[in-house]
């Protein structure tokens, strides 16, 4: 008998990791609890997500500039991309604005501001996260947290339907651009955020772009990028562009010119 339930078990937990039942997520993360980051921003296309984003301002969502935003809306309030929510306040984008200095080769400068077409309803499920009014680094060794509706499963090709969110570290730009890691390409600069898991397996990944990195609970980053299907591996951490003091202020000064 008691070999027959070891066999039924083992069974049982084969077919769990089959069916995904096993696999975590974002890359390496967990589920949270339903609109209890009400920050958070889903870009979606026709019903998919696209991208990520930071709800700054009633009427203004932060994202990353190389987001291809075009006849997309932005849903705030959601937890699940798919299923009809009460909480789920949805807009349509009225103007995007990506910083001037934006180069896509480089990964320079990848941060874009969204006007919505209308102001949102703040309440327990939507909220403003406020941009730092300074511009500090985030030392190497800090645990910061990313969340999205990205890939969960970088050979699989599959998106969360709901937000998931992971603990990753801030790494050193010199071991981010050592030839263990990016080698230089791009140049991980000053302007960014490298932070993964010393073996991998933690991490943000295609379709969390945009969502804010949160250290110390203060937004302090932007998802911008990572090595091409290198998910949650140990050579191609995440990498995030940083609020700067620079960015901080053309933020503000766009914001305010609007």
């Amino acid at each position: 008998m008691g070999a027959f339930l070891t066999l039924y078990t083992f069974a049982g937990v084969i077919l769990l990791v089959i069916h995904g039942g096993l696999c975590v997520d974002i890359i390496g993360g967990s589920e949270v609890p339903p609109h209890s980051r009400p920050f958070m921003a889903l870009i979606t296309r026709s019903g998919s997500a696209v991208c990520g984003g930071a709800l700054i301002k009633e009427n203004w969502v932060l994202t990353a500039a190389h987001c291809e935003v075009n006849q997309c809306e932005v849903v705030l309030g959601a937890h699940s991309v798919k299923r009809r929510e009460r909480e789920k306040q949805t807009f349509q984008i009225k103007k995007q604005i990506r910083h001037p200095d934006y180069k896509p080769c480089s990964k320079e400068n990848d941060l874009m501001l969204l006007q919505l077409s209308g102001r949102a309803k703040i309440n327990a499920a939507v909220k403003v996260i406020q941009v730092p009014n300074s511009g500090d680094d985030v030392q190497p060794g800090t645990v910061c947290t990313v969340a999205g509706w990205g890939l969960t499963d970088i050979r699989r090709k599959r998106h969360s339907d709901t937000l998931r969110e992971v603990n990753v570290t801030v790494i050193n730009r010199k071991t981010c651009n050592d030839a263990k890691h990016y080698n230089k390409n791009p140049v991980i600069t000053e302007n960014m955020i490298c932070a993964g898991d010393k073996t991998g397996k933690k991490d943000s990944c295609k379709g969390d772009s945009g969502g804010p990195l949160r250290c110390q609970n203060v937004m302090r980053g932007i998802t911008a990028f990572g090595k091409p299907n290198k998910c949650g591996t140990a050579d191609g951490p995440g990498v995030y562009t940083r609020l700067t003091k620079q960015y901080i202020h053309w933020i503000k000064k766009t914001i305010r010119g609007a």
